[in-house]
């Protein structure tokens, strides 16, 4: 069966032409040092990938015989050679950094002469209330549910894919983030035109589960340490995915089978067929909602830091870009010519 949990973010057009160098033995250390860590299955994907290809890219040879050289080289090779976004770079400097000092206990000293890509500032896309509301009216099911949570409360996509059923509090009409970007937690709203369709949603998980207690599974993966603490708590319906996936999978972390949320290509996909039906001739992802969950509520007159902490942003400067995109800004100047 596929796994469908967590896939490394780096798409095929990233990947080399050529077949990657295999060395299980490093591989294997690199792999148990980032569960030791716990790493997300994401991170380890990426990092095995990275450093698949740094070993490659130098002949092949064991990263113990290289230096800090080498790997500024390769650094600067994807700068400069490759133009890769500065985000991508960073990604594969964090992997050949936890290779040497986690795994190898190389401590490299500070790379300055490393190239780096240049990180372009630029302004999130956002659609307007009539767009969103296009949008949304072209999706369905399920789908129309998460997009929904993701313009109504401001989640990014793999928060909402990961929701868990307990994390979900109707009393309080709240949504509780776990483990969002940087590890924190975070508490936002909970649409009050959604309830149904979050209750609904429920009972079809529960369903699930007590179908896969019948089979002998039921389990779900927990974090960390959670599942010795509390044996039990794996197979009680409040710690499952609000949005299991379709089917059990196999968990390469430990070869149990159990089931996991769904693939957040789903909705990546969902939403960009919506765009194409809406005829929004913008660049739509399902992040875009979570750009127009920030700009609307400042657009009706919310407080920035407000909206910084149903964002989970640790920076109201992070949240500032918004107001560059609100009709205050521009859009409210008269122009010279129209006078």
């Amino acid at each position: 069966m596929t796994y469908h949990g967590d896939k490394p973010p780096v798409s095929a057009s990233d990947r080399p032409p050529f077949a990657l160098v295999r060395n299980p033995r490093l591989l294997d250390e690199v792999r148990a040092r980032l569960r030791v860590k716990h790493y997300s299955l994401r991170t380890e994907a990426a990092y095995l990938y990275w450093i698949r290809r740094y070993i490659h890219a130098n002949g092949r040879r064991h990263p113990r015989e290289l230096d800090g050289v080498a790997v500024e080289r390769f650094l600067s090779l994807l700068a400069t050679r490759d133009n890769v976004a500065p985000s991508t770079q960073n990604q594969a400097l964090s992997a050949l950094l936890f290779l040497y000092r986690e795994v190898l206990g190389v401590r490299l000293p500070w790379m300055e002469s490393v190239v780096r890509a240049k990180r372009s500032r630029r302004l999130p896309v956002v659609l307007s209330k009539g767009e969103t509301a296009a949008l949304l009216r072209h999706l369905s099911g399920r789908e129309a549910l998460m997009a929904g949570l993701l313009y109504g409360s401001g989640l990014r996509l793999m928060e909402c894919v990961r929701l868990r059923i307990k994390d979900v509090h109707f009393e309080r009409s709240e949504i509780t983030v776990r483990d969002g970007k940087g590890g924190k937690d975070r508490k936002t709203v909970l649409p009050a035109s959604l309830r149904e369709s979050l209750r609904l949603q429920i009972d079809t998980a529960r369903l699930k589960h007590l179908r896969d207690l019948d089979d002998g599974f039921g389990e779900v993966w927990l974090p960390h340490a959670l599942a010795r603490k509390y044996p039990n708590a794996g197979k009680t319906l409040a710690w499952q995915y609000l949005f299991p996936a379709s089917r059990r999978s196999i968990d390469p972390r430990d070869g149990t089978q159990r089931r996991h949320h769904i693939d957040e290509k789903q909705l990546q996909r969902a939403v960009s067929a919506a765009a194409r039906m809406s005829g929004i001739d913008k660049p739509v992802t399902p992040h875009t909602l979570r750009h127009c969950f920030a700009t609307h509520l400042l657009e009706a007159g919310s407080d920035i830091r407000t909206v910084q902490e149903l964002l989970g942003h640790k920076d109201v400067a992070t949240t500032q870009i918004y107001t560059h995109v609100l009709n205050r800004g521009p859009g409210a100047v008269l122009s010279p010519l129209d006078r």
